[in-house]
């Protein structure tokens, strides 16, 4: 590190805040060492887009290098939902188990899921050793939900043993917390973090102008989701103040 500009602290992974939730939508081995090499210190987390990881011909080699890196993988919650859909968890776990996954996510964002059904999964995959990203909000731009109702599901997915809730905003950052045309409902984000710790939540935040909203909005140790591989080191520079979004905010 250049003696003449120290950096911000962060903290060492494994790391419970300031989370960088990395969407893999289909890299090769060759390109996961690739961003290891790059950035490798700041992915905390990856997650297999929706179904990918069904269709992938590399998923086992691809799951190995990640392990060497020591970085955790998760497979896109719809999987998730077809699974409970077609009353398949179990299948589902089964492989999860054979594949060495240990984290899950559980979302209800394309296939309604009665909430209390939902509670359950997430306090029996918990109670099995799986740590838990459960998510909340829909995947479709035209379904709003109010506040306080983001609020009871968001605490009540915790209190069921979920370790993170992912606010959902799609691979594109136009639905859910965003507006159609990517814009923050800040109101909805402000009676959020009033309620709820927002260490516990990550906010999918994929592109930069949302990213810089809300690491302005919450430090730098704020917990994003739905980063694109290719943004991951610019997201890092944004945290610590290396880049003119933030220059004058963060350091």
């Amino acid at each position: 590190m250049p003696p003449f500009l120290p950096l911000a602290q962060r903290s060492a992974k494994p790391r419970d805040r300031g989370l960088t939730h990395v969407l893999d939508k289909g890299l090769s081995c060759a390109q996961v060492d690739g961003l290891m090499e790059v950035c490798g210190d700041s992915v905390d987390v990856v997650k297999l887009g929706w179904g990918t990881a069904l269709v992938t011909a590399n998923l086992e080699p691809k799951l190995d290098r990640y392990r060497a890196h020591g970085v955790p993988v998760l497979l896109g919650g719809t999987l998730t939902e077809l699974a409970l859909h077609e009353e398949r968890l179990d299948g589902l776990v089964g492989w999860l188990r054979d594949l060495g996954i240990t984290h899950v996510e559980v979302s209800d964002g394309t296939i309604a899921i009665e909430p209390e059904r939902k509670r359950e999964v997430i306090g029996g995959l918990a109670s099995e050793g799986f740590t838990v990203f459960s998510e909340v909000g829909s995947k479709d731009d035209t379904t709003i939900m109010a506040p306080y109702r983001w609020v009871e599901l968001i605490q009540a997915e915790l209190d069921a043993g979920a370790w993170k809730v992912v606010a959902e905003a799609r691979e594109t950052g136009t639905a859910g917390i965003f507006r159609h045309d990517g814009e923050v409902r800040m109101g909805l984000i402000d009676e959020i973090v009033h309620a709820v710790d927002a260490s516990r939540i990550v906010f999918e935040a994929p592109q930069k102008a949302q990213q810089v909203w809300f690491l302005e909005k919450l430090g730098r140790d704020a917990n994003l989701g739905n980063i694109r591989p290719e943004d991951v080191l610019s997201l890092e520079t944004l945290r610590l103040g290396l880049r003119s979004d933030t220059m004058r905010t963060l350091r």
